[in-house]
């Protein structure tokens, strides 16, 4: 397995990070233990999950993801074979939510309650807090890092400008700085990266781990049709997809997967990590074949006439084309 530093100041990772949103979601407590162990076997050890998950599925309060890969966590014993990631500040309940130093205190004892250790490798804020001043937040998140109780910080769902300003709060008040961005990206999914987060990844040399890489499971090739979505966890979540742009972005990948003898899967993931700033791209699995689309992802290679065809296919160009129509 490849590994890549999470931009200049963060930990030494692997090239695909296990999404573990589906464990309490979709896969259950024993095939989630089952998955966790043929990760690790295959140096897939780079896990991220959120306080939050599976809080949207009726009659769960949220910590449902943590809780497994704490229950796996003690009955492995393999915590220093894990680089963890979780991530606080979306709504856990009533008056549990944002980036104020008193919640960050709670959540992340919450957190490290549920995982079964005393330590996260990348805690990370869900979104930005605009209610909250920055100083406040990344304050509360050095003092955990004083303790011992975090390695490293992150952000995830920030602009371009809100993570500048934060970088440079950290820098002026020598507290601990953001180490890597998780944003919305994809082949379905690039302007906001590529224009308003890319530069400032670049600048401030950060990792870059971006979640919904397969687009929600659309970029594997599976929702062809509003039938494909009917019945399916996701299903909501890619009908937006299902237009000239989506269906051509699938068909740039199904001829690059047959010319590369892979998977559309697969070929969108290694398409993400030939990417500007890109470390680990975020997918999850719920079954063997899709744990094993993200290990041979990490080893696939694309040339560039492949990449340069994917590009086309989803770019900002066929969009406006697609609207004129």
């Amino acid at each position: 397995m490849e590994i890549r530093k999470l931009g200049s100041a963060g930990p030494e990772v692997p090239v695909i990070c296990l999404g573990g949103n589906v464990y309490g979601w979709t896969v259950a407590d024993a095939e989630a233990f089952r998955q966790l162990d043929a990760a690790l076997d295959a140096g897939l050890n780079f896990v991220d999950t959120a306080d939050v998950y599976s809080r949207w599925v009726p009659g769960h309060m949220g910590g449902e993801s943590e809780t497994i890969i704490g229950k796996w966590l003690a009955k492995t014993g393999k915590r220093k074979d894990l680089i963890l990631a979780t991530k606080v500040g979306n709504e856990m309940g009533e008056g549990k939510k944002g980036l104020k130093a008193a919640y960050i205190r709670q959540a992340v004892d919450d957190s490290l309650r549920r995982l079964q250790t005393d330590y996260i490798d990348v805690y990370q804020a869900h979104q930005d807090d605009p209610d909250t001043p920055l100083e406040e937040t990344l304050g509360a998140f050095s003092e955990l890092v004083k303790q011992g109780k975090v390695r490293y910080i992150g952000a995830s769902n920030y602009s371009g400008s809100r993570l500048t300003e934060a970088l440079e709060t950290s820098r002026k008040h020598g507290l601990a700085s953001y180490v890597s961005l998780q944003p919305h990206y994809n082949l379905v999914e690039r302007e906001r990266y590529e224009t308003d987060l890319l530069p400032v990844v670049k600048k401030y040399q950060l990792g870059v781990i971006p979640y919904f890489s397969l687009a929600a499971g659309f970029l594997t090739g599976k929702y062809r049709s509003q039938r494909d979505t009917e019945k399916a966890a996701r299903g909501a979540l890619v009908q937006k997809y299902l237009n000239d742009r989506g269906f051509g972005v699938v068909a740039a990948l199904d001829e690059v997967a047959n010319a590369q003898g892979s998977t559309p899967a697969r070929v969108a993931l290694a398409w993400l990590l030939a990417q500007p700033g890109i470390t680990a791209p975020i997918a999850s699995a719920t079954n063997e074949r899709q744990l094993t689309d993200l290990v041979e992802a990490a080893k696939l290679k694309l040339p560039a006439e492949s990449i340069q065809k994917l590009n086309v296919a989803s770019s900002r160009n066929v969009v406006a084309e697609t609207t004129a129509r």
